[in-house]
This record gives C-alpha cells, structure tokens and sequence, in this order.
C-alpha cells in the first residue's frame, strides 16, 4: 500500500507492505485523518517526546530509528476481520477509533507506532473492540474531526467551567477551536477568544467565541472586570457584602509555548483556574509565590476518555459542532509533506485533512 513515512526526521511518500489484522482486529481503508499539531513536532522531535515521556514512567514501545506512520484523526471503513472478531460490524462499515491498538502486554499508539501504520496510509488496523460506527449521513472528514475535538471535550469536562464562570481561551489553534466547541455544546459562555492570528479569530468566532481579542492590541485580560469578575481579593470581599459574588474566572492554555503560563499568572484575577491543554516540550519558567498569592488552580491534561470520544462524535452527528470551519484544505498523500509546511503559517491554514484516496 502508499504511505507517509517518517523516515530519518522526513516525510517519504513511499510504498509499504500491507497490514495484517491480528486477533480481535479489523482492517480498514482510510478515508480521511486530520494533521495534528503533535504531529508537526514529532517529525523532527519525536526523539525528545519518547525521552519525556520516559521521565514520566511511560516505557517507550516505539523505536524512532525505524520507519513510522503518522495519523491519529481519522475516519475509516472496514475491509475485513481477523481471527476472533465478533463482527459485529461488517464490511463497508465506516467507523471512528481512539488511536489505540488494544494488546495482552500493554497498548500500541497508532501513529506513533512502528507495528500499526496511522492514518496517512491507504489501509489501517484497528482494534474491534475500540470501533464507533459513523452515523449515516455525516462526512469522512467531519467524522475524522472526532478525535481533535474530543481533546477539547475533554478539557473543559475537566474544569470547572459553569454558568458562573468567564472563560478565556488563549490560542486559536485546533486546540483552543475544540475548547470553544467543548464550552459551547455546553452552553456556557461568555467565551473570550485571543490569537494574533486575524484568520483563527474569524474561525473562532465562527465556532461560538462571543468575544474576539487580539493580543497585539489588547491584552483579553482587560474584559474581566467589565465581564463581572471581581480581580483582586479585596474587591471579591467587597462583592461578597453586597450579596454579589461576581463571576469566577477560567483560562484554557492553548498555546503551548515558553512563557505563555507565567504572562497567564501575572495576568489573571485571584482565584483563577488555569486549564493547561497546549503541549510544551520545553523547559518553562513560572514564579509560585504569585500563584500562591493569587491561589491559581492549575490542572494539566491530556486527551480523553472513551465516553467523551464517543459524545464528541454524536454533538458532531447531531450538529452541536460544526467542524468544518476549522477545516482550511485537503490533500492526498503525495501533498502531505508540503502540507506539514503550509501549517506553519496561520493565516492560511488551520486544520488539513489527508484523503489517501485521492491524487491532490
């Protein structure tokens, strides 16, 4: 079959043996799959990824020397079935997974895998197990969009985001598109939006941002006070006297770059939550005593649970999320390493989708 390889820190179009799919698995033709921001650092950084997430306990199973296929947003359709599978889902069926191949001795990450080839490839396996089928009627691609939006499904699940809260939204990547997603299926608002970026802000309005900043020309850490929330201890008290405890305060970090957590800190009123959803691999620098002072809650995440994969996919089924604004173009595999480039410019692109079956 034809696959993006990542192949000495590059991406070859190239032709690689077919997959096999094991005991309890399924193999799939895929039809679309999004290029994820992780993505984009681990073609030159996979290394370092595999070193920190080693520190954390985690016992890398993948070898970045040999060849690897990217591809964790994906949608897909059954082919075939291999030995003891219920089949409970037959041929042509098209189906969303989690990235994650199920296996006696652990787990494998599909994408980030020697073994299962992700989703820039003609053909995938997946574990039967982990399959949703996608509703009749929704589009390959909106359907591949379930992965990337149930990370912000997930973010805002895990805050403390409700009707006395203002939520600000620090970035306006595919990242802080599916927090505002995730706030929005809610109905919780008012959702402030800030990105240097003209053309996110406009997709982040379009997604349900009901306040637009540019940071360049105004920090959205000015809107608290007008938004009803109190910014420092004193003037909470004082509210508090007046039977008026103002609204509290939320940011979703969704940036992921040096120094955006401690402006963040400097920045906030007292008693902020700060939910961390932006991937840092550096070494960052924040000074406690003012999280101290000011009694930060800080709560780091990472992806989601199989309920929150499964309620992304039917709020997007059942048009609670309009993905397709997010969406900026598509390509086949032979556009994907160009593809990989053109993300770097956000006025341009925000999320690209590969279609392997198609020459573009």
């Amino acid at each position: 079959m034809r696959a993006v390889v990542r192949r000495n820190k590059q991406l070859v179009c190239d032709e690689v043996a077919d997959p096999v799919p094991g005991k309890g698995e399924v193999l799939v033709k895929t039809l679309a799959c999004g290029i994820c921001g992780s993505d984009l650092h681990a073609v030159h950084s996979f290394e370092n990824m595999l070193e920190l997430g080693a520190r954390t306990g985690e016992k890398p199973r993948t070898d970045p020397a040999k060849d690897m296929i990217f591809g964790h947003e994906f949608a897909a359709e059954i082919l075939d079935h291999g030995p003891d599978s219920t089949k409970t889902l037959k041929a042509g069926t098209r189906v969303v997974s989690m990235p994650i191949a199920m296996k006696p001795e652990g787990y494998e990450a599909i994408g980030y895998s020697n073994t299962y080839p992700g989703g820039y490839s003609e053909q995938m396996v997946l574990s039967e197990a982990l399959l949703l089928e996608v509703p009749n009627g929704l589009s390959d691609v909106q359907a591949a969009m379930t992965e990337p939006f149930a990370v912000g499904e997930h973010a805002v699940a895990m805050s403390a985001a409700g009707p006395d809260t203002v939520n600000l939204v620090i970035g306006c990547g595919p990242v802080g598109l599916a927090v505002i997603a995730g706030l929005k299926t809610r109905g919780l608002g008012p959702i402030v939006a800030a990105d240097f970026s003209p053309a996110r802000r406009a997709v982040a309005e379009k997604m349900g941002a009901d306040i637009v900043v540019d940071p360049a020309k105004e920090s959205p850490h000015t809107k608290w006070s007008e938004l009803g929330v109190p910014r420092t201890s004193s003037e909470r008290m004082a509210a508090m006297m007046t039977g008026q405890a103002g609204k509290r305060a939320i940011v979703f970090e969704c940036v992921g770059v040096p120094g955006v957590i401690q402006n963040i800190i400097e920045s906030v009123p007292v008693g902020t939550q700060v939910i961390v959803v932006g991937v840092c691999m550096e070494t960052d620098k924040i000074e406690p005593f003012l999280c101290i002072n000011k009694q930060i809650d800080f709560r780091f995440v990472l992806g989601y649970t199989a309920g929150e994969f499964a309620a992304t996919l039917g709020n997007i089924a059942e048009g609670r999320i309009d993905v397709l604004p997010a969406i900026t173009d598509e390509v086949g595999l032979e556009g994907v390493a160009d593809a990989f480039a053109a993300l770097a410019d956000p006025e341009k692109q925000c999320k690209i989708v590969v279609r392997p079956g198609v020459n573009a």
